[in-house]
C-alpha cells in the first residue's frame, strides 16, 4: 500500500460490503437497501440484478466490475484500488456482491485489504444462492429424517491450489448423512459425479440442479447422482447453477414440476414444447 494513500485513509468516506442476495430484489435485506440508497459510489459484481442496482441514487457513480469464474474478469487488485481511491475522496462506497459476500464471494479478501489500509468496513450479509435455490423448490437442507448437516462447497478451486477431492467429500457425506450444496460446479460436473460415486454415495442419491435461483429465468432439474452430468447437459442449464446432493431433495414441493426426465416424458406425450420455470 502506498504510504500517502494509507495515511489519507484516516479521514476517508464510509465503506459497505453488501450482499445483494440471489437476484430477486425482494430478497434484499432492509439494511442492504438502506446502505445502497446512501451510496455515492457503487462497485457492482456481474451477478447482481439490474433491479437491485437501480435502488442506488440516480446521482451515484455505478461501476461494473464483473467477476465470473472461467471468464475474463476485472482484476481483484484493481477493484480494491478503486475502492480505496473513492474512499480517500470521501465517498460512501458500496461494494455490491451477489449472494453473501462471505460465501464464495471473495468478500473476506476485500475486507482484509481494506482493514489493512486502515478502513473500517461494514459487512451486510445477503441470502446466498446455496440457500435460496433449494428453498425456492421447498427443499429443506437440514431435516431430522434426511440429513444431520449441510456442507457448502465450491467446484471452482484456485489455480494454484489442489483440486477439490470429491471422493473424500463423498465419503464424508455418506458417513455423516450430510447434504452437499455445490457452487460453480458446471464446468466440473463430470469430476463431481465420478468423485462422489467413488466416495461411496449411492448412484440413486437425489440431486437438484438449479440455475438462476430466484429470478424469472430460474430453471431446474431433479435427477440422481449417476446422471448429474447427463441431466445438466440435456437441460442446457448454465452458470450460475447450484447443485443440491442428498436425500433432502426428496422433501421438495411436489407441486413444482422439474425440467428433465419427467418433463421430457410429458412433452413427448403431448407433442409440444413448453418452457418450465420455477
Amino acid at each position: 500500500m502506498n504510504a500517502s494513500l494509507q495515511s489519507s485513509m484516516k479521514s476517508c468516506g464510509r465503506c459497505y460490503l453488501v450482499g445483494a442476495g440471489p437476484g430477486d430484489p425482494e430478497l434484499l435485506t432492509i439494511k442492504a437497501c438502506n446502505a445502497l440508497r446512501s451510496a455515492t459510489v457503487v462497485l457492482v459484481d456481474d451477478l447482481v440484478s439490474p433491479e437491485i442496482v437501480a435502488l442506488a441514487p440516480s446521482n451515484a457513480r455505478v461501476i461494473h466490475v464483473g467477476k465470473r469464474g472461467g471468464r475474463l474478469s476485472t482484476p481483484q487488485g484493481f477493484i480494491e484500488r478503486l475502492m480505496l481511491l473513492a474512499l480517500r475522496e470521501g465517498e460512501t462506497v458500496v461494494r455490491l456482491k451477489g449472494g453473501d459476500p462471505f460465501i464464495f464471494g471473495r468478500g473476506g479478501e476485500e475486507a482484509e485489504h481494506l482493514r489493512a489500509a486502515g478502513v473500517h468496513v461494514e459487512v451486510i450479509n445477503g441470502i446466498t444462492s446455496g440457500l435460496a435455490a433449494p428453498a425456492s423448490l421447498g427443499i429443506a437442507l437440514t431435516h431430522r429424517d434426511h440429513a444431520q448437516g449441510v456442507m457448502l462447497i465450491t467446484g471452482h478451486a484456485r489455480k494454484d491450489r489442489a483440486a477439490v477431492n470429491w471422493s473424500e467429500i463423498g465419503r464424508a457425506a455418506a458417513r455423516c448423512r450430510t447434504t452437499l450444496v455445490i457452487y460453480m460446479g458446471v464446468s466440473s460436473c463430470g469430476e463431481i459425479e465420478a468423485g462422489l460415486l467413488d466416495g461411496g454415495l449411492d448412484a440413486q442419491t437425489p440431486v437438484a440442479l438449479i440455475s438462476h435461483a430466484s429470478l424469472p429465468a430460474q430453471h431446474y432439474v431433479i435427477t440422481q447422482l449417476s446422471r448429474l452430468g447427463a441431466a445438466l447437459n440435456e437441460a442446457g442449464l448454465a452458470s450460475p447453477c447450484i447443485f443440491v446432493v442428498g436425500d433432502v431433495v426428496r422433501t421438495r414441493d411436489p407441486a413444482a414440476l422439474p425440467i428433465g426426465e419427467e418433463a421430457a416424458a410429458f412433452l413427448r406425450q403431448h407433442q409440444q414444447t413448453i418452457s418450465l420455470t420455477a
